[in-house]
């Protein structure tokens, strides 16, 4: 087993131990994660790096709760989220979980503060409560006079930044991360991470992000490599 500890100041609000994960492709059982185990403090930005096919993507997906672990404990939020039905875990990740993903997952008929209402549908807060919730989401990501513009009218910056400001709406507990800047040039890109930093940093939102790109995991506190399915090396971001 592979185990690597987090260092920020903080209680752990991630705990893996032992976590294993493969697929079924047919008769074959294709391994992706062998026995991974760390902690995640709070108010940590953490960056996972590692080639094609290392288990990065994958054991994002777990910590978020998308997918299921084959064994090993993970504790999330206080939460062992292994144990929870399937109705449960969907109504704790509403409750702790920002995702923001690559290609930004944006509903193009709708314009950006509906796009950014979307996860509060969820709640029981009036629509008047949601409105002013997303639109306060919006301002905090600097698109305050883009509100009424669908993504097709945004840049792709912009388009993340609608994104980010949906993945902050519900006030998540922690903010997941897959490759936030794959697909922005360089500029949107470093404004995309500086934005992610002051998150962090102001709001004291913990982080997790996988990346390939060096720069970009230059953003966060600490970079950890994972290779084969296991943990390879952590380091810390120097500032």
């Amino acid at each position: 087993m592979t185990d690597a500890r987090g260092s920020a100041a903080g209680a752990p609000i991630v705990r893996l131990r032992d976590v294993r994960k493969a697929y079924r492709r047919g008769a074959q059982v294709v391994p992706v994660l062998a026995g991974i185990g760390f902690d995640i403090a709070e108010g940590e930005f953490l960056a996972l790096m590692g080639p094609s096919g290392s288990g990065k993507s994958t054991l994002l997906n777990l910590i978020a709760g998308i997918d299921r672990a084959d064994s090993g404990e993970l504790i999330v939020a206080g939460e062992d989220i292994a144990r929870l039905a399937e109705r449960e875990l969907a109504d704790w990740r509403a409750r702790h979980i920002g995702f923001i993903f690559q290609f930004y997952n944006l509903m193009p008929v709708l314009d950006a503060l509906e796009n950014v209402e979307l996860p509060l549908l969820l709640t029981t807060l009036s629509a008047r409560e949601r409105r002013e919730r997303a639109a306060f989401a919006l301002s905090m990501v600097g698109l305050a006079d883009r509100m009424d513009h669908t993504p097709g009218e945004l840049s792709g910056g912009q388009q993340q930044r609608v994104a980010i400001a949906r993945a902050l709406v519900t006030d998540p507990t922690l903010i997941v991360a897959d490759e936030p800047t794959g697909d922005l040039d360089r500029e949107s890109a470093t404004e995309i991470l500086g934005l992610l930093q002051r998150l962090n940093r102001e709001a004291g939102k913990t982080i997790v992000m996988v990346t390939h790109d060096q720069r970009a995991a230059a953003a966060a506190h600490a970079i950890m490599h994972l290779e084969k399915g296991e943990l390879s090396g952590r380091e810390a971001v120097r500032t």
